[in-house]
């Protein structure tokens, strides 16, 4: 079973589960979000996302955290069936930065949308229901972090604005995490909701943000999710 728990610092997310559930989920992503070419003004949002994923697939293989899980058998089940087996499963796991997975949940909202739209309407689509299990996983692990009050607001924001990742900064996603990674635990706890707010309101800092890299973009001729900027990320996270 995939699960979604806050890290001790609040600094992020660990996404875990056995190889299946990642897998699952990776597969999902891969297919909803499509050839880069189809969707060409979600391109930021979509190369994103598989970051996340690529995290994901280093943690199916073994390359990141392993976890230990009970898997319910214990000595009368196994001795009934005469078996010697473990009491527990292996479970995969990746640490995410809260900023980066809010935005993941979000802009899979709108994969999820085109893909019904050109893809597939069907309702019983599997791989959107794998996605939607992990957007519901995220929620849940975020409405637990957050007062009512805040999660509500979000969860408004979230219904109501739609595309959100359309044409996209997401070189604003690194300033978050950047700012983010930087406040101590309380002001984690007092801020997170702000965090999540600010990847949907486009703010004043963003504005100003995108049209620096649309001057650039016109200037070298790159689309604007190709346009860097200097985001030097710590070579060791506090978890």
């Amino acid at each position: 079973m995939l699960s979604i728990q806050s890290t001790e610092q609040l600094t992020g997310a660990r996404i875990s589960g056995d190889f299946w559930d990642l897998d699952e989920l990776i597969n999902a992503i891969y297919k909803i979000t499509g050839d880069e070419n189809k969707y060409y003004d979600y391109q930021g949002a979509r190369r994103r996302i598989l970051s996340v994923c690529y995290n994901l697939r280093k943690a199916a293989k073994g390359e990141q955290q392993l976890e230990f899980v009970s898997n319910g058998l214990n000595k009368s089940i196994l001795t009934q069936h005469e078996l010697i087996f473990p009491n527990k499963n292996v479970y995969f796991a990746a640490e995410v930065l809260w900023p980066e997975l809010i935005f993941t949940a979000i802009a899979l909202n709108d994969f999820i949308r085109l893909h019904k739209e050109l893809i597939d309407s069907s309702d019983w689509n599997i791989d959107v229901a794998a996605i939607r299990k992990f957007q519901a996983a995220v929620a849940d692990c975020l409405e637990q972090e957050l007062k009512e009050e805040e999660y509500l607001v979000f969860l408004r924001m979230l219904h109501t604005k739609s595309p959100l990742t359309f044409r996209y900064a997401t070189q604003y996603v690194d300033v978050l995490n950047l700012e983010y990674i930087q406040l101590s635990l309380e002001e984690r706890k007092a801020h997170l909701a702000a965090f999540a707010l600010r990847l949907m309101l486009e703010d004043d800092e963003y504005v100003v943000l995108k049209s620096q890299l649309m001057e650039a973009a016109i200037t070298t001729k790159k689309a604007l999710h190709e346009i860097e900027i200097k985001a030097n990320y710590p070579e060791t996270i506090l978890w």
